[in-house]
């Protein structure tokens, strides 16, 4: 090439964006735009390198898309040896700067004279490091991924990329899934949606999410939803990115979910406790078969038929204090207006989302009946029974009226000092004399002390003191015994 023509030729390749280096056939490098100098990071012609051999000392290059199989496989090499090639895709760094790469795309041009005798040389290339460092960063991101994914190359249907995520979901070896291509591993598995998918697929276009059951070596199916995403991997290829999440965790979930709502739907019908789960709005949403034989169906305005608004009140009360209700005793009118004495319990539960309150009801109308019957038959028989010990009375005034909730049961009168001494004494089976003695006191005081003793705790004789004390504890240690024999030894005393 005459050096006018390669003024003409440096004046139309100057403008250009892409690289163009130009070399002799002596393999010197004759050219090399402003272009291709920035891609090798230099500034001057003569930073690349006079020579070929220059060139190829200060930079090294390998292929990215191609093996290199000897050294004829170089780029320079191959234009020296009157090879046009394109598309091969080299990393480029200066040997003494090996941390600084650039990515080229490279394609070779040769021009001969009229006998066909090479005469122009030229490298072209265009800049790819950024294209290719994207690549690299979707790559790391690919295998780090913990989502399973799976690449499919759309020209061929073959699969070129998998990551471990989709390894652990599906139990295939990396080796089982690169290479082999869709109709060998099916991934859209059978759904409602497949027919619309295989068209997505094979037209290259977004394949919407949906739910797939999969053929897999490890399971005899597994549950994913799956979608697909087009993507350009190196080399302009067309690919579709599949991704895929589990659903075998949320499945077994549901399947839970369902048995164990049955279960509390049976135990809900069959209870023979009446029961009603109402809204927070205390509306009854659903009630149990003793529940509507006892109050009647889940249309009444409240889910607890309270006969006092006060008792109503006070249950909404405790609920809201306390989050649950226990035993709550209250009175219930039943469909057929009749009033029961029931224990509510209550539990707030979720219902459809929200809040709601699962009530059970338990009659205590008849043991309440019992009691009163009870205590009236005592009663009855008490009507002339001197004979009954007091502190019987006591305990069956006690049961007929309650104490309410903290304060402490009544007690017989308090006794004076005297009167508790006339107590010990007598407990101790000693005469009106003998604590005339020990106390120091004339008999008379004795005997009124006594005789002011038995108007307190209600009897008329030392017996009857005897056992009132002994009902309350008082004088446990005194020997009966003891008091009979006394009362034996000493016939002239008074009882």
């Amino acid at each position: 090439m005459t050096q006018f023509e390669q003024r003409q030729l440096a004046q139309v390749v100057a403008g250009l964006a892409e690289g163009v280096i130009l070399i002799e056939p002596d393999h010197t490098i004759a050219y090399a735009n402003d272009a291709a100098l920035a891609m090798h990071g230099v500034a001057e012609i003569g930073d690349l390198g006079v020579t070929v051999a220059e060139y190829r000392a200060n930079f090294v290059l390998h292929y990215r898309n191609h093996r290199e199989v000897g050294p004829l496989q170089h780029p320079v090499e191959r234009i020296l040896a009157g090879e046009a090639f394109r598309d091969a895709v080299v990393e480029v760094h200066h040997f003494r700067d090996p941390a600084k790469t650039w990515t080229h795309r490279m394609r070779g041009l040769v021009t001969t004279d009229d006998a066909g005798t090479p005469n122009g040389l030229a490298l072209l290339m265009q800049d790819a490091s950024d294209r290719y460092e994207a690549e690299k960063r979707f790559e790391c991101m690919f295998r780090a991924n913990p989502a399973p994914a799976v690449v499919c190359r759309l020209s061929d249907l073959r699969y070129v990329k998998v990551n471990q995520g989709f390894i652990e979901l599906t139990g295939y070896s990396r080796d089982q899934v690169l290479g082999r291509t869709f109709t060998e591993i099916d991934l859209i598995g059978q759904g409602e949606r497949r027919a619309s998918a295989v068209e997505h697929l094979h037209a290259g276009t977004t394949i919407r999410q949906g739910e797939a059951c999969l053929s897999v070596p490890s399971d005899a199916e597994k549950y994913v939803i799956v979608a697909g995403h087009p993507i350009e991997m190196p080399g302009s290829e067309r690919c579709m990115l599949f991704t895929f999440a589990d659903l075998e965790d949320r499945r077994k979930a549901e399947a839970e979910l369902r048995l164990s709502e049955e279960r509390f739907a049976k135990a809900f019908e069959l209870s023979p406790i009446p029961t009603v789960l109402s809204s927070d709005t205390d509306l009854p949403t659903s009630v149990n078969d003793a529940y509507t034989s006892t109050f009647g169906d889940a249309e009444s305005s409240s889910a607890m038929p309270w006969v006092e608004e006060a008792e109503r009140t006070r249950f909404k009360r405790e609920l809201q204090r306390y989050g649950r209700v226990r035993a709550f005793e209250g009175r219930l009118r039943t469909r057929d207006g009749d009033v029961l004495d029931c224990l509510v319990s209550a539990e707030k539960v979720a219902v459809g989302g929200g809040e709601g309150l699962l009530c059970a009801v338990q009659d205590i109308s008849s043991r309440k009946r019992t009691e009163i019957e009870l205590i009236s038959a005592i009663e009855s028989v008490m009507a002339d029974a001197s004979w009954f010990s007091h502190g019987v009375i006591e305990k069956l005034a006690l049961l007929r009226n309650p104490p309410r909730p903290g304060k402490p049961q009544s007690v017989a009168e308090k006794l004076t000092t005297r009167e508790g001494d006339m107590l010990e004494g007598i407990c101790r089976g000693d005469t009106d004399e003998e604590i005339s003695k020990a106390l120091g006191v004339s008999l008379s005081t004795v005997r009124n002390h006594v005789a002011s003793l038995y108007r307190k705790i209600g009897v008329n004789r030392r017996s009857a003191v005897v056992v009132w004390a002994r009902d309350r504890g008082i004088g446990e240690k005194t020997s009966f015994e003891h008091y009979g024999k006394n009362t034996t030894r000493k016939p002239g005393r008074k009882h």
